[in-house]
C-alpha cells in the first residue's frame, strides 16, 4: 500500500473509533443544525480532528479542504497536496442510527485525486485506491459491475434535502430514471453510493449539488475499478461543480443520453 494511503487509512480508522464509540450512545449526541436540513454533530467535529491531526503528524505542510472546519490558511490554487475530507458523509442517517454513513478522505495533487479511502464503520467495509493501480475493498481488487443495459441496472442517487428549489427538474430525472433502470436507490451518503458503484454494488449513480468531500475519494475509486465519472453533460469537471453522473462504461453513457438536458 502507498505510504501516503496508508496515513490515510489511519486517520479513517481513527475517525471510525471516534464514531463507533458515540453511535452506541447516539440519543447523547449533540446535534446542531447549520441550515435547513443540514446537521453537524460534535462527533463530526471530534472525528474530523483526528483525521486532521494523523494527517497533519505525516505531513505538516500540506492542505486541507474538509466539511466542518473548511479550507487550512494554506490552501490555494498553487498547492501541490490538498487532503479532501468528510468525517461523517451520511450524518442524518448517523443521527438515526441508520446504519449507511462512511469516513472518505482523498489526497488532491496539483488538481488531480491521486489517492482515495472511503470506510464504512458499522461493516468494517474499507474501500482504498491509489491513482494507476486499482480499487479494493477490504484488500480485495474489485471492478466495475458488468451490466450494460439500463433495464438491468441499480442505481443509486440522492434526492435534494438542503436547497429544494429544484425538487420539479429532480422529480423529472426520478420519473425518467424509474421507467428505465430495474431500481433507484437513495441510501443517503453519496461516498458510499460511489463506493458501491467500483464494488458492482450499484451499476451507476447520479446526484447533483454535490461538494468536493461527498466527491473526490468515490470517484477515484470508480475510475481505478474501471468506471467513468463525470459531469451530467458527460465532462470532468465534476468535482467542484457538483453534478455527478457515475457508472459502469456503458450505464454511464446510457445514463448520459437520458440525464443531459438537466445539465447546467
Amino acid at each position: 500500500m502507498h505510504p501516503m494511503l496508508n496515513t490515510a487509512v489511519k486517520a479513517a480508522r481513527r475517525a471510525a473509533a471516534v464514531i463507533n464509540r458515540a453511535s452506541f450512545d447516539i440519543d447523547r449526541v449533540k446535534v446542531t443544525e447549520k441550515g435547513h436540513n443540514d446537521f453537524v454533530t460534535e462527533v463530526d467535529k471530534a472525528a474530523e480532528m483526528a483525521i486532521i491531526e494523523v494527517l497533519k503528524n505525516a505531513y505538516p505542510d500540506h492542505a486541507i479542504l474538509a466539511e466542518e472546519s473548511g479550507a487550512s490558511a494554506n490552501l490555494h490554487d498553487e498547492n501541490e497536496n490538498v487532503w479532501i475530507i468528510d468525517p461523517i458523509d451520511g450524518t442524518t442517517n448517523f443521527i438515526h442510527g441508520f446504519p449507511q454513513y462512511c469516513v472518505s478522505i482523498a489526497l488532491q495533487q496539483r488538481g488531480q485525486i491521486t489517492q482515495a479511502v472511503v470506510y464504512d464503520p458499522t461493516r468494517n467495509d474499507l474501500f482504498t485506491a491509489t491513482k494507476g493501480a486499482g480499487a479494493y475493498l477490504n484488500e480485495k481488487r474489485i471492478r466495475v459491475s458488468r451490466r450494460d443495459r439500463m433495464a438491468d441496472a441499480l442505481i443509486g442517487t440522492g434526492f435534494p434535502f438542503r436547497d429544494t428549489s429544484h425538487l420539479d427538474e429532480y422529480m423529472k430525472m426520478f420519473r425518467i430514471m424509474t421507467e428505465r433502470c430495474e431500481g433507484l436507490r437513495r441510501p443517503g451518503a453519496a461516498a458510499l453510493d460511489l463506493a458501491y458503484v467500483a464494488a458492482g454494488r450499484l451499476d451507476g449513480f447520479f446526484e447533483k449539488g454535490l461538494q468536493p468531500w461527498d466527491v473526490a475519494a468515490g470517484s477515484l475509486l470508480i475510475t481505478e475499478a474501471g468506471g467513468i465519472v463525470g459531469n451530467f453533460s458527460g465532462e470532468s469537471d465534476y468535482l467542484y461543480k457538483g453534478d455527478v453522473i457515475a457508472g459502469t462504461p456503458k450505464i454511464f453513457a446510457q445514463m448520459i443520453a437520458q440525464l443531459s438536458p438537466f445539465a447546467k
